[in-house]
């Protein structure tokens, strides 16, 4: 059997989790997503089937921000914006779905950007 790339197997790992990490509408879920060059955030209410708020380091409102930071910075600065744009639409707790990636590095500090904006999981 060939070996798949390392997206495959990250694909693989994601869908494993997405087994049991399910957004409600009580409790929507927090999916991170990561390019070579960007970060994306969205928090997800599954049951709905759509995305209530989302983020990203292309995002209009925080391209200013992006110029100098390191990527770290900005995946913890894109992290914060979805805690305040989901805070700001009533939503205080996500389950948070790492996308299949190792919990380190950029997915990290989104996480900790979030749980700094005020969003619980």
């Amino acid at each position: 059997m060939a070996k798949g790339s390392r997206e495959d197997a990250r694909q693989r790992r994601h869908a494993r989790v997405r087994r049991k990490v399910i957004g409600t509408a009580e409790r929507p879920r927090l999916n991170v997503y990561r390019s070579i060059n960007h970060i994306y955030a969205q928090v997800i209410d599954d049951g709905a089937g759509y995305t209530l708020v989302s983020a990203s380091t292309l995002d209009r409102a925080l391209r200013g921000e992006m110029e100098g930071l390191s990527p770290q910075e900005q995946a913890k600065a894109v992290g914060k914006a979805v805690a305040e744009r989901a805070r700001a639409k009533g939503i205080e707790a996500v389950v948070f779905d790492r996308g299949g990636y190792p919990y380190h590095g950029q997915i990290k500090a989104l996480a900790d950007g979030s749980r700094e904006g005020g969003l619980a999981f």
